[in-house]
């Protein structure tokens, strides 16, 4: 889970772990410009159909929306542009072998604000889910749900 900071978190992918196993997550900084920080601490972004990809051997977050700052007219940004993301080469390397390799998918979970201010990205290292899987998963929260209950009643 992200680190609460001074702004906590920007934008939130809450649909990952329903269609994916997370299967380890690391976090990343990503490179913003300035209209882009202040749209994320307003809180308006969506990840949901976020993901991240290689292209040119570095690792890119594609397909995530920051809305348009209103307050900046013509310095603003483009919402769903590729924004890089910044890893240590080791971590690259081993990210993309794995993607090659293993064929999983890298998921954005969380985009935050750490405690000195800085956006980072929660990015989950990802498999795929089947329908059977996802029921499965359904059924083990409304039995822990359930069971909560029951023991709040009888304790």
């Amino acid at each position: 889970m992200p680190r609460p900071g001074p702004e906590g978190v920007a934008a939130q992918n809450r649909r990952a772990r329903h269609d994916y196993f997370i299967l380890s997550t690391l976090e990343a900084g990503i490179m913003l410009s300035g209209t882009e920080v202040k749209s994320l601490r307003a809180g308006s972004a969506s990840i949901a159909e976020a993901y991240a990809g290689e292209q040119g051997g570095e690792l890119f977050l594609l397909n995530a929306y920051v809305p348009e700052y209103k307050a900046a007219n013509r310095f603003n940004h483009e919402p769903k542009r590729p924004r890089k993301l910044l890893v240590k080469r080791r971590e690259l390397d081993k990210l993309l072998g794995s993607i090659r390799r293993d064929g999983v998918t890298l998921v954005p979970l969380s985009i935050y604000f750490n405690e000195r201010g800085i956006a980072k990205v929660e990015l989950g290292l990802a498999k795929g889910k089947k329908k059977g899987d996802k029921r499965e998963t359904e059924k083990q929260k409304d039995w822990q749900r359930e069971k909560g209950r029951l023991m709040r009643e009888k304790g």
